[in-house]
């Protein structure tokens, strides 16, 4: 099927997908998307308005449709045209875009602030007390893990309270304290 075999109500008729691959196949090279939209603008007799109205739905169609392939620089062609190992390296080969640099601004260092040194101060003064009381606590002798200390800790948390359930659910020591 070709451009200039088709009448112009057919034409008119004809998905912008399909005229943008009969004017990709006459034209015979990849084309700028502009250009190619514009040819399908002229066949089809857009207006402005309705040409804006369907730009953006038209390029979301050329990327999803599988017949065609951009090369980069907004230049699409026909898939078929490339062969496969060309088309991996049409992809991986786009010239990346010109990014203009940026100077960097200078930020002024801000001069430190009175309260962060004085916290810091006070922070290497509870550091200072607390390495104090730890060389004078290894001297002294700690009473708080006495055997005896122990034992009481122990008979309170009896193992054997916390391994069976009850029938009702419940733990055997709740009924014993219930009791008491």
């Amino acid at each position: 099927m070709s451009l200039k075999t088709v009448g112009q109500d057919e034409l008119k008729k004809i998905s912008m997908l399909e005229l943008a691959d009969m004017i990709l196949h006459e034209e015979g090279k990849a084309m700028h998307f502009r250009d190619v939209f514009a040819k399908i603008q002229e066949i089809k007799g857009f207006s402005d308005d309705e040409s804006s109205d369907r730009l953006a739905q038209f390029y979301t169609d050329l990327n999803l449709d599988g017949r065609f392939l951009t090369t980069g620089e907004n230049m699409w062609g026909l898939k078929r045209w490339y062969p496969v190992e060309q088309i991996d390296e049409i992809i991986t080969t786009e010239s990346p875009k010109k990014t203009k640099t940026k100077k960097k601004k200078t930020k002024k260092k801000a001069e430190p602030v009175e309260e962060e040194a004085e916290d810091l101060e006070t922070v290497d003064d509870d550091i200072d007390e607390l390495t104090r009381n730890l060389a004078k606590g290894d001297e002294d002798e700690d009473t708080a893990f006495t055997p005896e200390y122990d034992d009481d800790y122990d008979e309170e948390f009896d193992d054997e309270d916390f391994d069976e359930d009850d029938e009702d659910g419940s733990y055997e020591d709740e009924e014993e304290e219930e009791e008491e």
